[in-house]
């Protein structure tokens, strides 16, 4: 009797113990599962989202490729324009730089003014070889060729003033040719100025025959 009521016995601890040991890994499992839903997101993406994700940034590719694009044509337009300037620019430098040798020329006097001068005098004295007066031979000989020197320089001058004028009423000209241009009408101004007062008698005036 005793020893049956001791087997039932023990055989009821190994049941307990054997529906514990059972028991123990299905909670552990579910402690496991609920912790993997916790960091697991919401919802997985679907190839949809992905297929799309995919297109987004493909799309977003070719446009930053095609800015890359406009942007290096801008680029290369701007550094070409700078590197070839135009010919209007060049005519201005040009045009400023010669009103002012021009100016320069009036003031010191030309080739050309000498030449004119030097026949100016080799006729004054043909006409005045023969029967010339003291007063004819200074006013065909020195003051004809004194005016022509004159005249001549004075042309110099004006076209040197007009040219740096034109070049300053042209806008869009950078300050280098408008300082030369400048330059320019101021020489071609005193050129000009000199020259008529010399052409008149205004500075200087012949000598008389008596003096």
């Amino acid at each position: 009797m005793d020893t049956k009521t001791t087997t039932e016995k023990t055989g009821e601890s190994a049941d307990a113990a054997g529906t514990a040991e059972a028991t123990a890994p299905a909670e552990e499992k579910a402690a496991i599962a609920l912790d993997k839903q916790a960091t697991e997101p919401a919802t997985a993406p679907t190839d949809a989202d992905e297929h799309a994700d995919a297109n987004a940034d493909g799309n977003q590719a070719e446009n930053e490729a095609e800015d890359g694009d406009e942007d290096g044509d801008e680029d290369d337009e701007l550094f070409a324009e700078a590197a070839a300037p135009s010919s209007a620019g060049i005519g201005g430098a040009a045009a400023a730089v010669v009103s002012a040798a021009l100016g320069a020329v009036a003031l010191t006097g030309t080739w050309t003014g000498k030449v004119v001068s030097e026949r100016e005098t080799l006729l004054g004295q043909i006409k005045t070889s023969g029967s010339g007066t003291p007063a004819q031979q200074i006013s065909e000989i020195y003051g004809d060729a004194w005016h022509s020197t004159a005249l001549v320089n004075g042309v110099f001058a004006l076209i040197a003033l007009l040219v740096a004028v034109l070049v300053l009423v042209l806008p869009g000209r950078p300050a280098w040719v408008r300082s030369v241009a400048v330059a320019g009408a101021v020489l071609g101004g005193l050129g000009l100025l000199l020259s008529v007062g010399t052409y008149f008698d205004l500075f200087l005036s012949l000598p008389t025959a008596g003096s």
